[in-house]
């Protein structure tokens, strides 16, 4: 996410020219499929700073929640750790989307600096990648949940608060989570998916 900073100008100038040719904005993230039925969201904190303590966790998830239900668009799978966050959610419109992020993320950036006496940039952009089978959807739910181990937080993803592992677990039960793990791995999570 933050490689272009260790770019050469020439890389940069290079890198900006092939967005152009893409059609890319230049300088945020593309958003190269618009018409899929799911997408995986991401925001990260700038530079990937902790800036999302507990309490943080709940009134973002809370946040997030209470706009993208109210516009009718379902949240699948979330997990909210100390400096990203990843949400699983049914088909957007990524104008409102992209102008609704920007407004939370502001009004919080906004309360948490004034909070911890900063100024500056809490949130970078976020990407979105459209889930394009059943075996990404599973396999996704699968990433979301296993993130705060992933990032060494927890050592279960039962151990992580602010994750739809919960709700799942609630929902659809321990066996159910456990043969979608063992159907749905996530080694090599990603790769080749955008080759299709």
């Amino acid at each position: 996410m933050y490689q272009y900073h260790q770019l050469t100008p020439e890389q940069k100038a290079e890198l900006i020219q092939q967005r152009k040719l893409n059609g890319y904005p230049l300088h945020s993230p593309p958003h190269p499929v618009t018409d899929g039925e799911y997408y995986l969201l991401t925001a990260a904190c700038y530079q990937h700073k902790n800036r999302i303590n507990s309490e943080r966790r709940q009134q973002l998830l809370n946040q997030l929640f209470e706009v993208l239900i109210n516009e009718g668009i379902e949240i699948m799978t979330w997990v909210v750790l100390p400096n990203h966050y990843h949400l699983l959610t049914a088909k957007l419109d990524f104008k409102w989307l992209s102008k609704t992020l920007r407004l939370i993320h502001g009004k919080l950036a906004r309360q948490w600096n004034l909070e911890d006496r900063q100024e500056g940039k809490v949130w970078h952009s976020f990407t979105d990648r459209a889930i394009r089978s059943e075996r990404h959807y599973y396999t996704t739910i699968n990433y979301i949940h296993y993130n705060p181990v992933k990032h060494k937080l927890v050592e279960s993803p039962y151990d992580w608060l602010e994750s739809s592992v919960h709700w799942y677990l609630e929902q659809k039960g321990r066996e159910w989570l456990r043969s979608c793990w063992v159907e749905y791995p996530i080694k090599d999570y990603g790769k080749g998916w955008d080759d299709l």
